[in-house]
C-alpha cells in the first residue's frame, strides 16, 4: 500500500467507483468490522463539492466566518477542525494524511487519480465502464459480476453481495503489509 512520504509509515488504501455503486454502503460494513477487531481505522472522504458542516448561525460558523483560519467545536465526544483554505489550494493527500492521528488503516473515498493501491466498487448497472481495466494500482475488485477471463491473476475479484470476502480480503492485506 502507498506510503506517506512526509508522515510516519500507513497503511492507506483507495475505495473508488461511480457514484451509487456501493461504496459508502461497503464501507460502512468494513469499518464497522475492523473496529470490532480492535483495529483503528481513518477515513478521508474526497468531495467535489462546497462542504457545509455546521449549521450557519451556530457560533462555529459566525466565527469561521468572521474569518478564523480554523475553528475547532469540541465536545466529551467528539471534537472537529474547520479549516478555511481561503483560496488556497487543497492539502495535498499527504499533507491529509499528516492530520491524521496514527492508525492501523486509513481507507479514501473518491481519490481515484492519486497513485495508491485501490479497491474498485464495480457494478455494470450504472452503465459507466470500469476503472481497473485503465488503473493499474487498482489491486481488487469487489463487483457483482463474475470474474472476467482477461483479468489479471495479480488483481483479486471479490464477490460485492458476499462482504464477508471483501472484509477477509482487507484483512490479509492489513496483516501481509504490517510484517
Amino acid at each position: 500500500m502507498h506510503q506517506a512520504s512526509s508522515a510516519p509509515l500507513r497503511q492507506v488504501l483507495g475505495v473508488i467507483g461511480t457514484s451509487g455503486s456501493g461504496k459508502t454502503t461497503l464501507l460502512e460494513f468494513l469499518i464497522a468490522q475492523l473496529a470490532d477487531r480492535g483495529l483503528k481505522v481513518n477515513v478521508i472522504k474526497h468531495s467535489h463539492h462546497d462542504l457545509e458542516l455546521e449549521p450557519p448561525r451556530k457560533d462555529s460558523a459566525r466565527l469561521r466566518m468572521a474569518g478564523a483560519a480554523e475553528v475547532m467545536v469540541a465536545s466529551p465526544f467528539r471534537y472537529a477542525i474547520v479549516h478555511e483554505l481561503r483560496g488556497a489550494p487543497e492539502p495535498t493527500l499527504e499533507e491529509q494524511l499528516a492530520r491524521l492521528s496514527p492508525a492501523d488503516l486509513t481507507l479514501l473515498e473518491g481519490f481515484k487519480k492519486y497513485p495508491i493501491d485501490k479497491l474498485e466498487v464495480y457494478r455494470r448497472e450504472h452503465g459507466r465502464e470500469p476503472l481497473y481495466p485503465h488503473d493499474a494500482r487498482v489491486v481488487a475488485v469487489a463487483s457483482d459480476l463474475p470474474r472476467p477471463l482477461e483479468l489479471p491473476d495479480s488483481t483479486a475479484w471479490l464477490d460485492l453481495n458476499a462482504p464477508q470476502d471483501v472484509l477477509d480480503w482487507l484483512l490479509a492485506l492489513v496483516e501481509e503489509k504490517r510484517v
